[in-house]
């Protein structure tokens, strides 16, 4: 999807007032324009100091990009299981990042040193799914977990599965790739 960097500005104020409004009990007005309705897939990730503090996405446009943006600002901010709900003292010095993903291909692969070179660091976001267990990471989280090892072992931990499934479990891997964009804090 290519959105101009208005629609980027947009988009990121869209994400912070979602998340100030549920602090005021108001609803944010969705911005209208023609490729802020089309449905896409995207993740907003939450960092306070640079620290992780909220990360919720969708893997299938099921939405337009406006709305999924709105909702996952509100569900990283709020819902987000790993950490407490944010508070408003927290929001002035809360980094947003918008990340807007392609759709999956599934990536064939023959033995787990194949998918070690098949996967493109910092390019591809990688879904695994194994049964009904699954897990993805954005292609951003190659910058803390750099070697495919490492980073396919995480996923697996992520996904409830044990580290080295990956390399003996076969797992079903889909890559997509991502346009990210940030919003620092306002310090």
């Amino acid at each position: 999807m290519n959105i101009s960097t208005e629609e980027k500005r947009l988009l990121l104020t869209l994400a912070r007032q979602a998340i100030a409004s549920r602090f005021a009990g108001e609803k944010p007005v969705l911005p209208d324009t023609p490729q802020l309705r089309q449905p896409a897939a995207c993740f907003v990730t939450l960092k306070k100091n640079g620290h992780l503090r909220g990360c919720i996405g969708n893997l299938q446009a099921a939405d337009s990009l406006a709305a999924a943006v709105r909702h996952n600002a509100l569900a990283a901010a709020f819902s987000d299981s790993r950490f407490s709900p944010l508070t408003a003292e927290e929001l002035p010095g809360l980094e947003i990042e918008i990340s807007l993903l392609t759709e999956a291909k599934k990536l064939d692969y023959a033995d787990a040193a194949d998918l070690c070179h098949r996967l493109r660091p910092g390019i591809d976001g990688v879904i695994l799914r194994a049964g009904s267990r699954g897990a993805t990471f954005l292609p951003q989280v190659w910058e803390q977990l750099r070697s495919a090892e490492i980073f396919l072992s995480h996923l697996c931990l992520k996904a409830g599965l044990a580290v080295d499934f990956w390399l003996r479990g076969q797992p079903e891997i889909f890559i997509y790739q991502v346009e990210h964009f940030t919003a620092e804090a306002a310090a």
